[in-house]
């Protein structure tokens, strides 16, 4: 490729260079016959001019448009691709959706041929822990206990833009567990451009009962710390609720129940606390998003007004219609339960499915028939970073189509999250948050895994 071509290039992708090694690329010029006292003032130029292509693109230059044209379009507002549409990105925004023949291509603009792929809106997983690894790696109470606050945010920076680079442009991260506040400074390092990953809604400690959580097993004459703040009694909760908020929670994440000291699951707050804390919050702006695994928990919750109930195994037609009579959106966690089986031995190539994953096929297609609204989020964190798609997958598995699955971490995520004026379609005015992944996920699901571009408001992260 020609010296200056490969400059333009690494101009153009805003790429770091190694300055010595390009300068070095200078050899060809002497081959055409420049002698032996000019080489070193050749590649000292040549190495000037790659140090100009380094820097930050110009204001002008940012604002240059990006045309995209893809195969077809999932603009997450339907469930049927659109074929032949041009989606135009001007800064951070969309500018422009529709057909080719319609929409007219800046002359300016710097376009991404995708003849092959699918452009669909960023994906949402409403439900991750960034500050955890798979437990395969470390138990969870050996990274509550034994890993260091500096180790824990060191591994979250990685998992971030995994995340993002898997094709995930938003989380909502419900709970450091053990890591304090650590979340809200890891979305700030995302928003000063410090570290590449999703925009993040964060929860930071989450909220348990009293004595209710983990890590157990210890003297009682001892304290030990805890994966989630504790509360009891109406002003503590109060208390709680009021203080995570002015420390930057952007949700609070409380849980209406818990399996006591690893006894049988089982309510914790009662229906006039979980009222008290959702009030508490809503006053402030903040909604509430209520871990429960049991019935009882699940039906407090729904009462108590939260917006979104994470997990919902202990789900029936009953409260899964009271869920939906209140609009109180699902995230059903699928790849966690999936992971949790697979740590305690299960092989599913080679062992029957386990009790407790049939159990939740039968409750999720139970949620579906009452009509939930079904929001992507897989509890990442329990497994890799960066294989979010896996909760996608499993939502098809157990009874969603592919196209609404895709809703799911899209539009409907975005809606149910507050962010729908933001991200969550392709549509002029909103965020550029775009996802380019070969082939169509809304026939085949496990489309999402081959990710071709990756665009956060406006700014290209990964390129074919």
């Amino acid at each position: 490729m020609p010296l200056l071509t490969e400059l333009e290039k690494f101009k153009e992708r805003r790429f770091s260079i190694n300055i010595a090694l390009l300068a070095e690329r200078a050899t060809p010029f002497v081959r055409l016959g420049i002698g032996v006292k000019e080489r070193p003032m050749l590649r000292k130029r040549i190495a000037i001019l790659v140090f100009l292509c380094a820097l930050p693109l110009s204001a002008q230059d940012q604002r240059r448009p990006l045309a995209l044209k893809p195969a077809r379009v999932f603009d997450g507002l339907t469930t049927t691709p659109h074929t032949e549409w041009v989606v135009i990105v001007r800064g951070e925004r969309i500018e422009a959706v529709g057909p080719a023949t319609e929409v007219k291509i800046p002359t300016d603009a710097r376009t991404f041929n995708l003849p092959k792929a699918t452009l669909l809106p960023g994906l949402i997983d409403a439900h991750t822990h960034v500050l955890l690894h798979p437990y395969n790696e470390a138990s969870w109470d050996d990274q509550v206990l034994k890993e260091p606050l500096a180790l824990r945010v060191s591994r979250a920076t990685n998992h971030l833009r995994s995340t993002l680079l898997s094709g995930f442009t938003t989380i909502r991260d419900l709970g450091t567990e053990g890591a304090g506040y650590a979340d809200v400074g890891l979305k700030q390092a995302i928003q000063q451009k410090i570290i590449p990953g999703p925009r993040m809604l964060v929860s930071t400690r989450a909220i348990v009962a009293t004595g209710s959580y983990g890590p157990k097993g210890f003297a009682p004459e001892f304290y030990i710390p805890q994966g989630a703040e504790e509360a009891g009694g109406v002003d503590s909760l109060l208390r709680v609720v009021r203080d995570q908020i002015g420390k930057g929670a952007d949700y609070v994440k409380i849980y209406a129940d818990a399996a006591m000291g690893g006894a049988a699951i089982r309510p914790t707050f009662s229906l006039e606390e979980l009222k008290l804390a959702v009030e508490a919050a809503r006053s402030l702006g903040i909604p509430v998003a209520a871990h429960a695994m049991s019935k009882e928990g699940m039906l407090r919750a729904t009462l108590a007004g939260v917006e979104t109930i994470e997990h919902g195994d202990g789900g029936d037609a009953e409260v899964f219609r009271l869920m939906a009579d209140h609009h109180i959106a699902l995230c059903p966690t699928l790849a966690a339960a999936e992971a949790y089986s697979k740590c305690r031995g299960w092989h599913p190539a080679i062992d029957p499915e386990p009790d407790e994953l049939r159990r939740r096929r039968t409750t999720f297609k139970e949620a579906l028939a009452a009509g939930v609204t079904i929001i992507n989020g897989s509890d990442m964190g329990v497994f890799a970073h960066g294989d979010g798609a896996r909760e996608l997958e499993l939502l098809v598995q157990y009874g969603m189509k592919p196209a609404e699955a895709l809703r799911s971490a899209t539009f409907v995520a975005a809606k149910a999250l507050h962010l729908s004026d933001r991200v969550g379609a392709v549509q002029p005015g909103l965020i550029a948050d775009l996802v380019a992944v070969e082939g169509d996920p809304t026939n085949d699901i496990t489309a999402l895994r081959k990710v071709l571009l990756v665009m956060k408001g406006g700014e290209v992260y990964r390129e074919p």
